[in-house]
Order: structure tokens, then C-alpha cells, then sequence
């Protein structure tokens, strides 16, 4: 165990990973200071007694450099090659994470989830099926409590749900027990160097697997299937396309396939999620809940129960016949391409944001072939870049640009040119950042909206 007591310790990004960090670091006698580029107003330590640590903020927080510390603990958002932290770790700085803590420090089993989209929902789902069985189970990661907060609790029996980012995985030196990949397509190419560091990071999750683990690959998707090059993991795999060892979709049911046994979990039409897409989140949480142990009782009970997560095709209202979805959690355009594909009625899409470095034309070019998309509202600083991509794939449907406007502007007006019996949706396919604090802003501003108009209506 790591002997924190009098050491000098930075903390790189205040938010649930700093203060997470820094509750656990004081108890256990460290020095700290807490660094971010924020400036002192942005942030609220109400629940935080700043007078035990060193506050650095503001555009040139590391203008003093880090090599003055013993240790620094990163949070996710902060990029791990900034030239400041190469340089102090090159002074002989231990770089580290609360996650990387964690996994040092955890008695627990741990699964481990990751992929450009589908975590949150896989990591919930597994959680909800291994707590129905009865198991001693955690959520955490980028979801649940935070996650030294956990230790205490825990014992060789319990297990940890953990849903990982490429952030988080960028300089991981263990893996988890169990992990789950999911679609790898492409994601954060605003933060990440290119997309060969971001798969790079995901593959964290299962290169220091050993025999006794397992990895739950997702078989359609090459450069996931492709994990298996790097681990010494017992694999299994799933699909909704294809018969695999573990488990998939045939025809109109799931089933678990795993060794000599095999399972009818049930039918696709019963599932309360909405999508195709999150086919893939059931067949991935049910084998990793049954490589748990989880009974096929407590997977099948869970599965067609499990409504899905907020500002992930939530439904928030339905006003004089029309339905509107919150999916304001889609920040890139593959999670709006899967969104849109979940519907068949007339649809109103509300797409745009901030820029994140991706590419929009082959989100153009599905808008253009679905006959269901009447309109398309562009909002935010990229709308005029998405709007290219639209008009490259021949778009025949309306196409409004409103810009950095009102939350509730954009409300009205989809309601206005949205026919009865259709469905307004939300899913941006951008970064929140030009318009909103982050996606959960967006999402709780957007129902906030769409609630008012349903009082008015």
C-alpha cells in the first residue's frame, strides 16, 4: 500500500475524480493542492474545506510546472501528455488516477465496461441484473459513487461494475477481471492525439488480463473483435447478427450460449429499450452478468425491466400527439445514426453543438436515405459543418438553422413543424460545451422546455 502521509500530491481537475482524490488523499496525511484551469468562481466547495489544501486556477494553472510533487493524481479530463506532467514525471513524478488507486487498493472483482458508446447502459444493466441476484455489488467509474468511497466496503466476495473511458484507460497498468468491449468506432478526437491512441487506450482494458479472466468482446465490430489479439483471457463474444459463444441474436430472441449450456433469454420486441443498438447492450450485460454467476432468472428479470438511462433515447412527454426523446448524451454523429435508426414515425431531429474533431458524412448520408426524417434543426457554433455533410449526402427534407438560441425557441419550433403523431428527438451528435455546461445540462434544459410547453398545451 502507497504511503500518502506528508507527501506532496497535485490534483489535475477538480470535479468527482478531484474531490474524490482529495477527501481520500487528506485522510490519509498528504499534502495537496488541487490545480485547474478554471477560475475560482466557476466552482462551488461547499462541500469541500478548501482551507486544507492549495488552490491553482485559472488559463495558466501550470505555469509553475508540477515537478515540485511527489505524486499527481490526473483527472480523466486532463489530457495524460501534457508537456507539464512528461516533464515532471521525467523528474522521477509518479503519475496516477484515481481508478489506477483503485485497482491497486480494490479486494473486489472487478468488471470492467468500455467502448465509444453503450457504458453507461451495459455497466447500469449488469449492476441491476448482479444486485437482483442478491450479489454484493457496486457501481462507479464514470457512473455511481465515487470511487475510493468504495474500499471500505468491500471484501473478496463483493464485486465493482466499472464503466472506463479512453480517458481513464489511457495509462492503465492493470486490467479488470472481467471486461466487457463494446462498439469501438470513434470518439473525443478533440482530445485524444488520433484515433490510433484512443484505440490504443480502450485496449488497456484487456492487456493485462490473465488465464483466470474473462473478455466479453463484440464480435461485429472488427476492431473490437480484434481485442482478443491482446489478452490471455477466456473469451467470449456477442452479437446480434451472428451465432456466437456467448451471447446473441437470432432471429427475434437473445440467447446465452456459453460451454455446453444454452439459454432463451427472451424476445427483442419485450426489451423496454428502445433500438437496435441496445441489443448489443443487452446480449453484452447479460454474458458478463452470467460469466458473474447471476442466475439466468435474475438476467431475464432484469433485462425486460430495465428502462435505460437518463438522456439516452429517454422519452420526456408526449404533447398533442407528439413524442419527444431526450438523447442528449449522443455526442457523436454514430450514437445519432443509432438513435435515428430506433424510429420508423415522423421524425423532427435536433442536431449540433461544439466541435469535437469528427466527421459528420456518414450521418449525412443515413439522414438522407431514411424517408422519416421531415426536418432537421441545426443548433450550435458547428451547424454550418453538419449542414454540409446533409447537403453532400442530398438531403430532400427541411433543414433550419437556429444557431446558439434559446433551448426553448428550439422547443416551439419543432412543435410547430412536427405533424401529429411524430417525434421530436433530440440527439445532437456534438459536444454540449458552445451552449451548455455539459450533456446533462442540455438534456435537463431541453425536458425543462418541453415540460412547459406540455403545461401549455
Amino acid at each position: 500500500m502507497i504511503n500518502f502521509k506528508n507527501k506532496k500530491v497535485a490534483i489535475l481537475g477538480w470535479g468527482i475524480n478531484g474531490s474524490d482524490a482529495a477527501n481520500y488523499l487528506l485522510e490519509q496525511g498528504a499534502k495537496i493542492t488541487i490545480f485547474d484551469e478554471k477560475e475560482r468562481k466557476e466552482f462551488d466547495f461547499s462541500d469541500f474545506d478548501i482551507k486544507q489544501s492549495k488552490l491553482i486556477l485559472g488559463r495558466q494553472y501550470l505555469r509553475e510546472g508540477l515537478s515540485n510533487f511527489d505524486f499527481i493524481f490526473r483527472a480523466p479530463g486532463v489530457y495524460r501528455y501534457l508537456p507539464e506532467i512528461i516533464e515532471a514525471e521525467k523528474k522521477g513524478v509518479v503519475v496516477t488516477s484515481v481508478v489506477k488507486l483503485f485497482f491497486d487498493l480494490c479486494p473486489a472483482r472487478i468488471i470492467g465496461v468500455t467502448g465509444t458508446k453503450g457504458k453507461g447502459t451495459t455497466s447500469t444493466l449488469i449492476y441491476q441484473i448482479l444486485k437482483k441476484d442478491g450479489k454484493d455489488v457496486y457501481l462507479a467509474g464514470n457512473i455511481g459513487a465515487p470511487i475510493l468511497e468504495l474500499l471500505p466496503k468491500l471484501n473478496s466476495s463483493s464485486l465493482v461494475v466499472l464503466e472506463l473511458s479512453s480517458f481513464q484507460l489511457i495509462d492503465m497498468t492493470k486490467s479488470p477481471h472481467l471486461a466487457v468491449v463494446l462498439n469501438i468506432t470513434e470518439d473525443h478526437m478533440d482530445w485524444h492525439k488520433d484515433r490510433d491512441e484512443y484505440v490504443k487506450s480502450k485496449i488497456n482494458i484487456v492487456k493485462f488480463q490473465n488465464e483466470d479472466d474473462y473478455a466479453v468482446l463484440n464480435y461485429d465490430y472488427e476492431t473490437s473483435k480484434d481485442f482478443s489479439k491482446y489478452t490471455k483471457a477466456e473469451i467470449k463474444y456477442l452479437s446480434t447478427k451472428r451465432k456466437v459463444e456467448g451471447c446473441y441474436v437470432k432471429d427475434v430472441y437473445f440467447i446465452l450460449e456459453v460451454g455446453s449450456r444454452m439459454y432463451e433469454v427472451g424476445e427483442t420486441k419485450n426489451l423496454l429499450l428502445r433500438g437496435k443498438h441496445n441489443w448489443e447492450n443487452v446480449c453484452a450485460a447479460a454474458c458478463a452478468s452470467y460469466l458473474a454467476d447471476a442466475s439466468i432468472d435474475s438476467i431475464k428479470q432484469s433485462v425486460f425491466s430495465f428502462k435505460g438511462l437518463e438522456h439516452r433515447l429517454e422519452l420526456v412527454a408526449e404533447v398533442k400527439g407528439i413524442k419527444f426523446y431526450n438523447d442528449s448524451f449522443s455526442t457523436n454523429p454514430q450514437t445519432t445514426i443509432a438513435a435515428i435508426r430506433s424510429f420508423e414515425e415522423s421524425l423532427t431531429l435536433i442536431l449540433g453543438g461544439s466541435d469535437k474533431g469528427l466527421n459528420y458524412d456518414e450521418m449525412g448520408k443515413e439522414i438522407a436515405k431514411r424517408k422519416n426524417i421531415r426536418n432537421i434543426v441545426l443548433i450550435g457554433e458547428i451547424s454550418n459543418f453538419i449542414k454540409k455533410s446533409i447537403d453532400k449526402a442530398k438531403y430532400n427534407g427541411e433543414i433550419l438553422k437556429l444557431g446558439k438560441t434559446d433551448i426553448e425557441k428550439v422547443v416551439e419550433t419543432c412543435f410547430e413543424i412536427t405533424p401529429k403523431g411524430g417525434i421530436i428527438l433530440l440527439s445532437p451528435a456534438t459536444a454540449s460545451f458552445d451552449m451548455f455546461g455539459n450533456y446533462k445540462e442540455r438534456g435537463k434544459k431541453f425536458k425543462e422546455a418541453v415540460k412547459r410547453l406540455k403545461i401549455t398545451e
